[in-house]
């Protein structure tokens, strides 16, 4: 399995972007589907979104849609999380996540912090 650390998070302003990092240790990156979990104070981590190990990407909920993008580096083993326009309903722990090489984008969705390998997370915080 994958050892993933996230990077990135910060403090901005509504409005303004961070752009997310999760380096993956391990063996056949590119064999990977990778997702973009958050959680916010109080719930449950959610779905934001995953990229899928053959390059296409999805979005979990349709109030990143058009804001965030998913990509990868293979060569670097590295997935990003691009999130512009922030709104303070973004704030939350953004962890990066994945499970067995070439699942598919909805087995990956399903995660939950008891199966697959996730990182420790990094916070986000969106000022209004």
């Amino acid at each position: 399995q994958l050892q993933l650390v996230e990077s990135g998070g910060g403090v901005v302003e509504a409005g303004g972007s961070l752009r997310l990092s999760c380096s993956a240790s391990g063996r056949s990156f590119n064999t990977y589907t990778m997702a973009w979990f958050r959680q916010a104070p109080g719930k449950e981590p959610g779905f934001v979104g995953a990229i899928h190990w053959s390059g296409p990407s999805m979005y979990g909920t349709d109030s990143v849609k058009g804001r965030f993008t998913i990509s990868r580096d293979n060569a670097q083993n590295t997935v990003y999380l691009q999130m512009n326009n922030l709104k303070p309903e973004d704030t939350a722990i953004y962890f990066c996540a994945t499970g067995s090489p070439l699942m598919s984008i909805q087995q990956i969705s399903t995660l939950t912090p008891r199966s697959g390998s996730w990182g420790r997370g990094t916070q986000v915080t969106v000022s209004s």
